[in-house]
């Protein structure tokens, strides 16, 4: 044991005027990192699910969506957010034979205005480059009879 402690303390001794001189002599070099980053999305919605209250044929039901989108992509790049209608119209006396018109206009930067066509996507807001958007859009629906319409969507967030 008695040794060992010895040698312990003799290797310190030797060591430490080698690391006193060590610390004097100073290194440089250079690093090269790359870095990919994937693009990514996300997006919150406040409902997947239209609700228009028509009380008098003819004018113009509204309803509301809130979203938060979020992206990080390469600078210059588009983000799109499109809605679609998942199957067709509900409302009274199967809402097919109703005559109607679905429109959308925006709140926040990049939201679009327009018509929605029910059988395909439709592109509700346009950005480019990474960052938070929030917004709001707001669907009108004119119908020919009245009574409450529904109507299922699906918004997708995408980086074509």
């Amino acid at each position: 044991m008695r040794n060992s402690r010895f040698l312990f303390v003799m290797l310190l001794t030797l060591a430490l005027p080698a690391s006193a001189a060590a610390a004097e002599d100073h290194a440089t070099t250079s690093v090269t990192v790359n870095v990919n980053l994937a693009p990514r999305t996300s997006l919150k919605v406040s409902s997947r699910m239209l609700q228009f209250d028509v009380t008098q044929p003819g004018e113009a039901a509204t309803a509301a969506l809130d979203f938060t989108a979020g992206a990080r992509m390469p600078s210059g790049s588009d983000v799109v957010l499109t809605v679609e209608p998942l199957r067709g119209l509900d409302g009274p006396g199967g809402a097919a034979d109703v005559e109607t018109d679905l429109t959308f206009s925006g709140e926040g930067d990049g939201v679009l205005a327009g018509s929605i066509a029910m059988s395909q996507s439709t592109v509700v807001g346009r950005w480019q480059g990474s960052g938070l958007r929030a917004g709001r859009v707001i669907f009108k629906l004119r119908a020919n009879a009245a009574g409450n319409y529904s109507l299922p969507v699906r918004f997708v967030l995408s980086t074509p």
